[in-house]
């Protein structure tokens, strides 16, 4: 069959191997549902049990596991679990190849003032506008709009539905998954007179809002564009907004899950991780190394220092200092929030104990 070698894909990956290293293996499968020609993937002990249930002769193991105990031909050894995941996938996942057409497709629209670099890969009903630079060796997927005067760098890979607007200026080796928008107009919105919202944001609804005074909303423009560098990831329909004056910033090597809306004027710093439905509010500036978790809020105008951490579903209100681990609604130290929450749980036990401590001082009382 063809396949990898144990001792290939050991010796390529910097890791330890024992056992008949020329088997070979094909893909790679869960413990369960191995089969001969899979490299099973069980990178600590609880996993190591669903080896009996599948067939596989090779496997990717805890170091220290007896892997002759487990029935298997061959192992590898991982020191640290997901990082061996990362490469371990790396190393079984062919290059993604262009779609099957060399060049530009025949159905594609490229204006003629847009430069393509060496190589570069244009699918069918893409639309390049004037004044385009795309970079050398990019793959721009079926469907994808680039609007005039963006630029793309090298090595980019734009899945089917990406759209690239104006003033967007991206970095290399980006890659963009399927129903990504970088630079549509930011929300932003004003009216001729003081409206009620404002009001409120005055005086935090302490005094009685009018229900609208029924003003048309002016758009403000967003006129600032997208800069966004290199190795960069973003998820399937995410968006990135353009800034209003100043472009929205996204650093390098900062990777953006799926449903990700990142507002204008947002300045994100160089490898953070925004996961799924992370809403970032405009003019809000992350530092690096920024965690937010799933669901996790931050409201416009507010700073978040360096390696700031936020557990999923976490609403950040205020500026929070470089370091600190958040989680909850409003945000406050993991520590505090986890604390906070195990007092909730203990409030009916503790009004139950209350209610029977008032009734037995009633009947003390009246027994008096």
């Amino acid at each position: 069959m063809n396949g990898h070698e144990i001792g290939q894909i050991a010796q390529a990956l910097g890791f330890a191997a024992e056992g008949n290293l020329s088997l070979k293996v094909s893909r790679l499968a869960e413990p369960a549902e191995a089969g001969p020609e899979d490299l099973a993937v069980a990178l600590e002990p609880r996993y190591g049990e669903g080896l009996a249930a599948g067939r596989a002769r090779a496997a990717i193991l805890w170091p220290g596991a007896d892997w002759r105990a487990l029935g298997l031909e061959a192992v590898i050894f991982v020191e640290r679990p997901r990082l061996g995941l990362a490469a371990l996938t790396a190393h079984f996942d062919a290059p993604e190849k262009a779609p099957g057409w060399p060049g530009i497709h025949p159905l594609a629209a490229v204006d003629e003032g847009a430069e393509l670099g060496v190589g570069a890969q244009v699918g069918p009903f893409a639309v390049i506008g004037p004044g385009v630079r795309v970079g050398a060796r990019a793959r721009i997927g079926a469907h994808v709009t680039i609007a005039a005067g963006a630029e793309i760098g090298d090595d980019a890979v734009l899945h089917p539905g990406v759209h690239i607007g104006r003033r967007v200026r991206i970095g290399k080796r980006f890659f963009a998954h399927s129903g990504v928008v970088v630079g549509a107009d930011g929300f932003s919105f004003v009216t001729a007179e003081r409206s009620h919202v404002e009001e409120v944001r005055e005086n935090l609804g302490s005094e009685t809002a009018a229900a609208g005074s029924g003003q048309p909303w002016l758009k403000i423009r967003s006129l600032g564009g997208v800069e966004i560098g290199d190795d960069v990831e973003i998820g399937a329909n995410s968006s990135v907004d353009a800034g209003t004056i100043r472009p929205t910033r996204v650093g390098a090597g900062t990777k953006i899950d799926a449903l990700v809306q990142v507002g204008h004027n947002v300045q994100v710093g160089r490898n953070c991780l925004l996961c799924a439905h992370v809403a970032v509010g405009g003019s809000a500036r992350l530092g690096d190394n920024v965690v937010l978790g799933g669901q996790a809020g931050v409201a416009d105008n507010i700073r978040l220092g360096d390696g700031v951490v936020a557990g999923g579903a976490t609403k950040i209100l205020s500026n929070v200092p470089a370091g600190r681990a958040l989680l909850g609604y409003p945000a406050m130290k993991m520590e505090n929030h986890i604390e906070s929450y195990k007092a909730l749980r203990r409030l009916p036990k503790l009004f139950r104990d209350v209610a029977r401590l008032k009734k037995s001082v009633s009947k003390t009382g009246d027994n008096d």
